[in-house]
C-alpha cells in the first residue's frame, strides 16, 4: 500500500538511501525478476509452475515497493542537519540516553517515520521517546510512558 501524500520529513541520508533503493529496484531487481519469469516460462506449462508464480509475486511486490518509494520521495521534505546545533535534540540528532533506573545507555538517531529502523538505532521523532526528547538539552531527564510503566531517560550526549 502506498503511503498518503502528506509531506514526510526525512534526513538527507534517508532520502539518498531511498533514491538508491529505487534505482536498484527499477534496474537490477527488475532485470533479475524478469530473468526468473523468462526461465520459468521456458519450462512449459505455466498452470502448475510454482517458480513462475513465485516470480510473478516477487514482480508485484517489487512494483508495489517502487510505487511506495516514489510516493515517499515525491512528498519528502529533506531536513539538512548539518546546520543544526547540538545544544538541543532536533531532527537528525544522534542522542545518547541513559535509563536512570538501570544506568543502561542507548544511542539513537532521530529520523522521520519512513526511515525508522530499530535494528540500526533509528527512531522516529514522533515515537514516544522521540517526542519526549525533541527540543531538550543535554543533562535533561525526560519521562516516557511504556507498557511496563514510566521510564526515565537522561540525555547524556547530543551529536549530529
Amino acid at each position: 500500500m502506498v503511503e498518503d501524500a502528506a509531506i514526510k520529513r526525512m534526513t538527507k541520508e534517508g532520502f539518498e538511501e531511498l533514491q538508491n533503493e529505487l534505482a536498484f529496484r527499477k534496474t537490477e531487481k527488475t532485470a533479475e525478476i524478469t530473468a526468473k519469469i523468462m526461465e520459468a516460462k521456458a519450462q512449459g506449462d505455466l498452470s502448475e509452475n510454482s517458480e513462475y508464480e513465485e516470480a510473478r509475486a516477487e514482480q508485484a511486490a517489487n512494483a508495489q515497493r517502487i510505487e511506495e518509494i516514489e510516493s515517499i520521495l515525491k512528498n519528502a521534505e529533506v531536513v539538512d542537519s548539518s546546520d543544526l546545533s547540538t545544544d538541543k535534540v532536533s531532527f537528525g540528532s544522534v542522542v545518547t540516553l541513559q535509563n536512570t533506573a538501570t544506568k543502561a545507555e542507548f544511542k539513537y538517531k532521530i529520523v522521520g517515520d519512513s526511515e525508522v529502523d530499530f535494528k540500526n538505532k533509528k527512531i522516529s521523532d514522533r515515537s514516544p521517546v522521540g517526542k519526549a526528547i525533541m527540543g531538550q538539552k543535554k543533562g535533561k531527564t525526560v519521562s516516557v510512558s511504556a507498557p511496563s510503566g514510566v521510564i526515565k531517560y537522561k540525555i547524556v550526549k547530543i551529536e549530529m
